[in-house]
């Protein structure tokens, strides 16, 4: 049925000097005030997380947090050269019977690798001779690869990678002083941070690539969560909060899931691995949480514009 009735006036597009609104550019008006209304409470949601990091207890133990990330972060290079040790018949067998190298090489080649892993983690944490420390881990995690022949499958080569991660996280974070890297690199400069935050940056993309992995098995209310937050910290948004919902799914999938110290065999032996690699990257993702993402980030453009 038209319109009835005499009275115009009473009709809102008949009433002078009226611009009417097509119903486009209202509908689009609604979608983009609806994204604002959901962006500013996940932005409230986030803060009041954010917020408990400021809690009397949290705050007791800040001081020390940045020196129990890195020792997360290494924690599995001491539990892998233990187990070397622990297992050293082992070792050289498989490596001199199965993988067909020299007896002399394998004998150097794990002597040589469980001194780096352990004096290379002892000197992360301590903060001491950051550079070659962190070269010498991210070395014989791509050199136990290739010996051992592990760079086949996957999982092992995202979950190294994100370990590799977490080591430039750290490294990032001990710049604190000005001093020379290898060779030609540029110094490193503690004013203008720009290889600190390339560091970070490239630190936070390796470290999310486990997550690539780990959400494909898991529930799909886990999956939107872990996705979400990978992004975050890859791009620099909200990365405190990020990094705490991540370090939690993380930490209850391990303790849950690697529980390895219910088991016995061969069973346990992966599980501890799982383990004490997933403890290094809650480290990576504790030290974000707590020093931030650097300069190449979303939260440090919003601070600046």
């Amino acid at each position: 049925m038209s319109f009835r009735g005499n009275n115009l006036d009473t009709f809102p597009t008949a009433k002078p000097g009226f611009q009417g609104a097509s119903y486009g550019q209202a509908s689009q008006s609604h979608n983009v005030s609806a994204k604002d209304k959901y962006r500013r409470l996940f932005e409230q949601f986030a803060k009041r997380v954010e917020d408990l990091t400021e809690h009397p207890l949290v705050l007791k133990i800040r001081p020390y947090t940045p020196i129990i990330a890195r020792f997360f972060i290494v924690a599995t290079f001491y539990e892998d050269s233990l187990r070397i040790i622990a297992q050293w018949s082992d070792q050289v067998f498989y490596l001199w019977n199965y993988r067909h190298f020299p007896y002399y090489f394998v004998v150097f080649f794990l002597f040589c690798v469980v001194i780096s892993m352990f004096t290379g983690a002892t000197l992360l944490i301590l903060r001491k001779q950051t550079v070659y420390a962190t070269s010498a881990l991210i070395c014989t995690v791509i050199l136990q690869g290739l010996v051992y022949g592990l760079f086949t499958g996957s999982s092992f080569v995202l979950r190294n990678i994100s370990v590799i991660g977490g080591l430039l996280i750290a490294f990032g974070d001990s710049i604190v002083t000005n001093r020379m890297t290898f060779g030609m690199l540029p110094e490193l400069d503690s004013k203008d941070g720009k290889f600190k935050n390339y560091l970070l940056l490239a630190g936070r993309i390796l470290m999310v690539l486990l997550f690539i992995t780990f959400t494909f098995t898991k529930s799909w209310l886990t999956v939107l969560l872990t996705i979400a937050g990978t992004v975050c910290i890859a791009i620099g948004y909200k990365t405190k909060f990020a990094s705490i919902s991540l370090g939690l799914i993380l930490a209850f999938y391990n303790i849950t899931v690697n529980n390895y110290w219910f088991y016995g065999s061969s069973k346990r032996d992966f599980l501890k691995y799982e383990f004490y690699q997933n403890l290094s990257i809650i480290g990576g993702l504790l030290l974000i949480g707590n020093t931030g993402a650097g300069q190449l980030s979303i939260d440090e453009k919003k601070k600046i514009y």
